[in-house]
């Protein structure tokens, strides 16, 4: 998915940040500078717009989980999952705002003990579904950042950036053009390295709008075929490398992935 005019969303930030992020543009951001700004944005994460693959902001409390909505089969209830240990309902929801779709979604909830069933119960004071993509297959090399890009972007090495239950969610800054309609997309690539199958490329695709304003967003990529190969091999636990290009170069980070595999039978 792309962003154009109608759903690119504002992210909206007081005076200070914004002041902060122009200083910030241009210059490396390492030690203070990278946990403030990491602060910044755990200040801001609020709200999340499904339509497009920027999620922006929109002035709610903070956001203290990334959860899993999934819809029951008899379309009415459903489970939040939080981690490995903590599933349960929403106690003051009826039916999942997202209808029959199970998505990502940045929450502000707490736990409110178990019911008589022995089913954990959360008190959900707002969702919002985070975008969400399958991984793509590479390309070639060439053809990677001729369809996929390879404009610069920073993964959040903190919250909400995780791998769990299913999927890759991202935090990330980058670019963003001020006054302008350009298209950013952001994709995973699987399969770029030939001797390590869980070796992923985080790939954004400006379309040439590479100046502006740095801004965090948010995406969560299904990481199905990851789990397919790994149940294949017999493994229930793997080691995911993501590599990416940062305004400073090329990084990467490891993750411990827990596979999931109900996803295989979907």
């Amino acid at each position: 998915m792309s962003i154009n005019a109608k759903n690119r969303t504002e992210m909206k930030t007081n005076n200070a940040v914004s002041q902060l992020i122009r200083q910030t543009k241009g210059i490396k951001i390492t030690g203070f500078l990278s946990v403030l700004m990491m602060m910044v944005t755990s200040i801001l994460i609020t709200s999340c717009n499904s339509d497009g693959d920027n999620n922006g902001f929109r002035g709610k409390p903070l956001a203290n989980a990334v959860v899993t909505v999934k819809p029951m089969k008899d379309g009415k209830k459903f489970y939040i999952w939080m981690s490995e240990d903590k599933v349960g309902h929403a106690k003051n929801y009826a039916k999942s705002p997202f209808g029959d779709k199970e998505v990502r979604a940045l929450a502000n909830l707490r736990e409110e003990g178990k019911d008589k069933n022995g089913v954990l119960q959360f008190y959900v004071n707002w969702m919002d579904s985070i975008r969400t993509k399958p991984a793509v297959k590479t390309l070639g090399e060439k053809q990677d950042i001729a369809t996929y890009g390879n404009d610069p972007v920073d993964v959040i090495r903190a919250f909400p950036t995780v791998a769990e239950d299913g999927y890759l969610t991202l935090g990330f800054h980058t670019m963003w053009g001020v006054n302008n309609n350009k298209k950013h997309v952001f994709n995973l690539v699987m399969d770029t390295n030939p001797k390590d199958p869980y070796e992923l490329e985080f790939r954004h695709h400006a379309h040439g709008d590479v100046t502006g304003v740095l801004r965090p967003a948010f995406i969560a990529f299904r990481l199905a075929k990851i789990d397919s190969l790994a149940k294949a091999q017999g493994k229930k636990k793997v080691t995911l490398k993501l590599k990416w290009k940062s305004f400073f170069g090329q990084e990467s980070v490891t993750f411990d992935y827990r596979v999931r595999d109900d996803l295989l039978k979907k």
